[in-house]
């Protein structure tokens, strides 16, 4: 969501207005709520039998299991051969989804639940930006070369020196479509834009109202507004527990310039794949969308077969999704993720705008990319997420300028003037600024249809470690005064800090590091055997998941500590696979490997390790021989006490309680 001062300053005078109304007074905000449930069943299940492909074999199992669970259920669309939505009113979601679960010929139920678009998070530090007029001062600047000031800078520019793309490389975008009108986008031919698909089902009035087209699935991805208004909110289609009133976002028309944005023409933006081709998939409408139609989309997109639908024609390589709701991955989540993976599918995924928490689904997934996002100058920005599930970080766009002049740092995409409706097509800028993990991601997912343009037989896992391997080391140093060390994600927000490569992911993306490491067929990459390492504690530091092309092997190997941070002074054997450190205190040190394989071809990476204070208690026992006496330590004490206690505890019964959330 973009939002400029002026609609911020007259959002702020209508709504005392709205608030005051009479004929908002006068009325009652709908409660009944619309459950919608997807349900696998079990394999040999009777429900399915040999009409599972007929049209009429999803009124008939809900029939059945609706006679079963004693709620009228409605059939929806189909996710998988053996998983479709269901429908119901009067009756929530998860209490649908209980009682389906413990059918006998279901496999599982679980809540079809809306996810958000990650533009722009809702809160006022996000959405605040500078007043004033014309485009950000720095203008693309994270796809320029890094310098001093442009720390995470992703060297997109270098990296066109090799390749700009190829149009056999197809990415789809899951998002809220696009606009096909754009004079930086435009249909293939003349523009990058393949037809792609519209997903979103129009199964139920929820459904229909969620699309905004009149329809549901289609060929016409195109995206018509988002917008929610305030009568919208008033009816059970759009929950106000769910949805808030926005104008439109036009996010899909976002993402998609930023990996295929016609460049070089003297018109608009550059894109990072330059002529790589764009597959819309619309897969989010009014309030977000639904994760039947999201995995649907994704499945559609690497051309896996879905029920109903025509056979896509033009199967991405790469999926783009900057979008996410909260919660654990789900089973349908993981699914999907397994089976387009297992086709060789690379899955990109924004990690969430959610003040420094966990990140979101289905960045939380198995087998993603989950990218965060930094600032310019190397940072995390405040709003984005993180942990040990991100893999990568990229600039997600931050302001920091005097008030009263334009944003400097923004992510420049291509938009649309309208504020419901589709108008004018314009880009954003310093004052109209675009930032959200939703822009990391869209560069890591076209930087990846590069390194497919130089070498398109590169694996899933191939793809992560060279783009991993090629990533620069966070910076410790450069940000605000009071900046720490990014902590593992609680339940406080965290802003500003300083990545780690366990909270933020391997390193701030190279694009060009990446394509040639493509290119050549080599990419060191370093892992650790801790991912919260410790003082006094050894730490091995292996090159075992590096990127080497098939049937070449690694040869040879050559550590260097490049900064010990003075609690490192040796890495002892430096001329193997792995290498064995034992950090002194508490701090941080830098090495890095340069690997030789079997053609010859060599790869250099490096790496900042964060070491954290020793734990309170030894593992370690006494030394041999006869020791002599001495005083107790004082971490022998400690360990003495917190032993007695664990016995006091044990004979009173006393537990500790287990916290539970809430997983939607």
């Amino acid at each position: 969501m973009r939002t400029s001062w002026p609609a911020v300053v007259a959002l702020a005078l209508l709504a005392p207005l709205g608030l005051h109304s009479p004929a908002l007074q006068a009325q009652s905000v709908v409660t009944v709520e619309n459950a919608r449930v997807i349900v696998k069943f079990k394999a040999g299940s009777p429900l399915l039998g040999d009409r599972a492909r007929a049209a009429s074999a999803g009124a008939e199992r809900a029939l059945v299991l609706g006679q079963r669970v004693g709620v009228a259920l409605s059939a929806g669309a189909a996710v998988s051969e053996r998983a479709q939505v269901l429908s119901a009113t009067g009756v929530s979601s998860a209490e649908l989804a209980r009682r389906l679960a413990a059918q006998p010929d279901v496999e599982y139920a679980e809540p079809d639940v809306r996810h958000r678009r990650m533009a722009v998070p809702n809160d006022p530090r996000y959405s605040s930006v500078a007043l004033g007029s014309g485009g950000p001062v720095a203008g693309q600047w994270y796809l320029k070369p890094p310098n001093s000031t442009l720390v995470s800078a992703i060297n997109a520019e270098t990296a066109w020196d090799t390749t700009t793309g190829s149009n056999s490389v197809v990415v789809a975008v899951l998002d809220t479509g696009v606009r096909f009108d754009h004079p930086d986008l435009l249909a293939a031919g003349v523009g990058n834009l393949l037809q792609g698909y519209d997903m979103i089902s129009g199964d139920s009035a929820v459904a229909l109202a969620t699309a905004n087209d009149g329809n549901g699935r289609d060929s016409d991805p195109s995206d018509p507004g988002d917008w929610v208004s305030a009568s919208d909110l008033q009816t059970s289609n759009f929950p106000p527990t769910q949805c808030i009133e926005e104008n439109s976002s036009w996010h899909g028309t976002q993402t998609a310039s930023l990996i295929g944005a016609l460049t070089n023409e003297g018109i608009g933006m550059a894109s990072v794949g330059r002529t790589v081709r764009v597959l819309p998939v619309r897969v989010l409408g009014k309030c977000g969308g639904f994760t039947s139609d999201i995995v649907a989309g994704m499945r559609w997109a690497a051309g896996i077969p879905v029920t109903g639908l025509p056979t896509n024609a033009n199967p991405a390589k790469v999926i783009n999704m900057s979008l996410g709701g909260s919660g654990a991955c789900s089973p349908t989540y993981q699914q999907a993720i397994d089976e387009v993976v297992a086709l060789g599918v690379v899955v990109v995924v924004s990690a969430g705008n959610g003040d420094g928490h966990a990140v979101s689904s289905p960045a939380n997934c198995n087998g993603v990319i989950a990218v965060t996002a930094v600032r310019h100058v190397g940072t995390k920005v405040g709003f984005a997420d993180l942990g040990p599930e991100v893999a990568i970080a990229a600039p997600g766009g931050n302001c920091v300028n005097p008030i009263g002049q334009p944003c400097l740092y923004p992510i420049m995409t291509a938009t649309n003037a309208g504020t419901t409706t589709p108008s004018t097509s314009t880009y954003t800028d310093g004052v109209d600024a675009a930032v959200g993990t939703s822009f990391s991601a869209p560069l890591v997912a076209g930087s990846a249809a590069l390194m497919l343009s130089v070498r398109p037989g590169m694996s899933v896992n191939e793809i992560r470690a060279a783009l991993q391997g090629s990533a620069r080391v966070f910076p410790a140093s450069g940000g605000g005064a009071s900046t720490a060390a990014c902590r593992a994600p609680d339940s406080i927000d965290q802003d500003e800090c300083y990545c780690t490569t366990s909270t933020c992911g391997a390193g701030m993306l190279d694009t060009n590091a990446a394509v040639l490491g493509a290119q050549r067929g080599l990419q060191a990459r370093i892992t650790q055997s801790a991912t919260t390492p410790r003082a006094a504690q050894a730490l091995t530091l292996s090159v075992a998941n590096s990127y080497v092309l098939s049937p070449r092997t690694l040869t040879t190997y050559q550590w260097t500590l490049v900064d010990g941070g003075g609690i490192v002074t040796t890495l002892g054997p430096d001329t193997g696979p792995t290498v064995t450190v034992t950090p002194s205190a508490q701090g941080r040190f830098s090495v890095s490997v340069t690997v030789t394989d079997s053609s010859g071809a060599q790869s250099t990476t490096a790496q900042a390790v964060n070491v954290g204070a020793p734990a309170l208690i030894s593992g370690g026992g006494g030394g041999g021989g006869g020791g002599g006496g001495g005083a107790l330590g004082l971490v022998w004490l400690a360990g003495l006490a917190m032993a007695v206690i664990a016995l006091q505890l044990q004979r009173n019964r006393i537990c500790p309680t287990k916290v539970s959330r809430r997983r939607q």
